[in-house]
């Protein structure tokens, strides 16, 4: 077992100049990126800031329940806000694994805080309300309880990962085989009752949903229709996928020190609770969108619920590479990262429709029109005029039941539509409103270009097409 020990206020020092500088960062990133790459995030914030009067989002599936309550609060003062904080938790996250990298006695153990930040995927949930940053606080805090010898207390915590992504659930199955398989004073039958607080997130879960639904399968019942074990309902890839993204998982120029402290640590076998965490969940999405499962969609974004684990094993290999003990070297390496992960941020196209909404509106408070329902194609616009995710009718993918939700609205209807997302997700463009008879307001067409980079590099990057379209019935 690890033991933590005492440190000095000097001996913090390179860690909490880290965290400051990193401070000034996300802050930069949060007035620069408004909204987020994809736009979950923008509805994550919806279902927090609207739980207070919509409670059936504490409890929902795809709303995760504790990041929903959790962030219920921040989102009250506005997206902006409800971003900061998600600031908040990236930088206790880099702090908490610090703490950890000292526990185990790494050298220079405040590196870790640059090469947990520097992932691209984890940069770029930096400062978005995505979930992932809340489930990797929670799962560094358990394994610095576990190390710590507060081995009940680390259950508690993980039992909570699955109240904030699926995820959670394996993550469990893996630390229930550690406590069952690890040689330790206690008997076989005291360590399966050990297990048991794993299931304590589940059960509080179940019971609170059961309480307030009255129905006891509720979490069942509210089980998304893509979420099926054959739904392939974002694609498949080769299994070999995650092996093609580790540089965006671990950063291109941080692969070797990763590499070599991952052969380092599965050598000496310790720490090998999170380097196994890691290896679960990289094996499992590959599996899992290799055959198209629960509507797995290869994402680099879900390994960042183990990034504090990744950054471990950099470090672990950081200080085993001769050439980096030179300062110049470290400090080039860590100058191209950072480059790497902000052209990553801002090459992502999407990221950009932001202005183009906020642009239109601005035209509407500058036009205004009395509107009793607001139907939209992103979430940022229901954030940008303040109206909640369960005032918009359900549009679905089926072309024919949007068309008629769309014939079946009042007077008094607004349509706040894009040309990308809206025919993509809801197979509408702006034509289909002029032939049901919605009268133009507004309709622009956008060149939206990133803040740093202009060029692209394998469709990543490059200058964003868009048009937004304001419709009124």
């Amino acid at each position: 077992m690890i033991r933590s020990r005492a440190f000095s206020q000097t001996e913090h020092r390179p860690a909490i100049l880290w965290l400051l500088s990193f401070v000034i960062l996300g802050s930069a990133l949060v007035l620069l990126y408004p909204d987020a790459d994809q736009q979950d995030a923008g509805y994550h914030y919806l279902f927090a800031r609207w739980s207070w009067h919509e409670p059936y989002y504490l409890i929902g599936v795809w709303t995760r329940p504790l990041f929903t309550l959790i962030y219920s609060v921040p989102a009250q003062l506005g997206y902006p806000a409800a971003k900061s904080f998600t600031l908040l938790l990236s930088l206790a996250t880099a702090w908490q694994s610090y703490r950890l990298a000292s526990q185990f006695r790494l050298e220079r153990a405040a590196m870790v805080i640059p090469l947990l930040v520097l992932q691209p995927a984890f940069f770029l949930l930096f400062t978005e309300t995505q979930t992932e940053s809340l489930f990797a606080l929670i799962f560094v805090v358990a394994l610095r309880l576990y190390h710590s010898g507060r081995t009940r207390s680390a259950l508690v915590a993980v039992s909570l990962l699955i109240l904030v992504r699926p995820e959670g659930f394996f993550i469990g199955v893996i630390w229930g085989l550690w406590i069952l398989l690890s040689p330790r004073e206690w008997p076989w039958w005291r360590r399966l009752l050990e297990t048991l607080w794993l299931a304590l997130g589940a059960i509080m879960w179940w019971t609170i949903a059961s309480l307030m639904t009255r129905d006891p399968l509720w979490i069942l019942h509210d089980w998304p229709a893509d979420w099926q074990m054959g739904s392939v309902a974002n694609g498949q890839g080769p299994i070999f996928w995650y092996i093609v993204l580790l540089p965006l998982i671990v950063g291109p120029l941080l692969l070797p020190p990763f590499v070599l402290g991952l052969r380092h640590l599965l050598r000496s076998r310790e720490p090998l609770l999170g380097v196994s965490s890691f290896l679960a969940l990289f094996a499992l999405h590959s599996v899992l969108f290799w055959r198209g499962w629960f509507g797995a969609a290869g994402y680099p974004r879900y390994l960042v619920c183990v990034s504090p684990a990744i950054a471990i094993v950099t470090l672990a290999g950081w200080s085993r590479i001769g050439a980096l003990a030179h300062r110049g070297v470290q400090a080039v390496v860590l100058v191209i990262s950072f480059l790497v992960c902000l052209f990553y941020v801002d090459g992502y196209r999407f990221t950009r429709d932001a202005r183009a909404v906020d642009d239109a509106v601005q035209w509407l408070r500058l036009n205004p029109v009395s509107y009793a329902r607001l139907i939209y194609s992103q979430p940022y616009t229901c954030i940008r005029l303040g109206c909640a995710s369960s005032d918009r009718p359900a549009l679905t993918a089926d072309r024919e039941h949007n068309l008629d939700i769309l014939r079946s609205s009042q007077s008094g209807t607004l349509l706040f539509w894009d040309s990308d997302v809206g025919p993509k997700w809801y197979g509408l463009r702006a034509s289909d409103f002029e032939a049901l008879g919605y009268r133009r307001l507004f309709s622009k067409s956008y060149r939206l270009e990133g803040w740093f980079f202009k060029l692209s590099w394998r469709y990543h990057g490059g200058p964003r097409f868009q048009e937004m379209h304001l419709y009124y019935r």
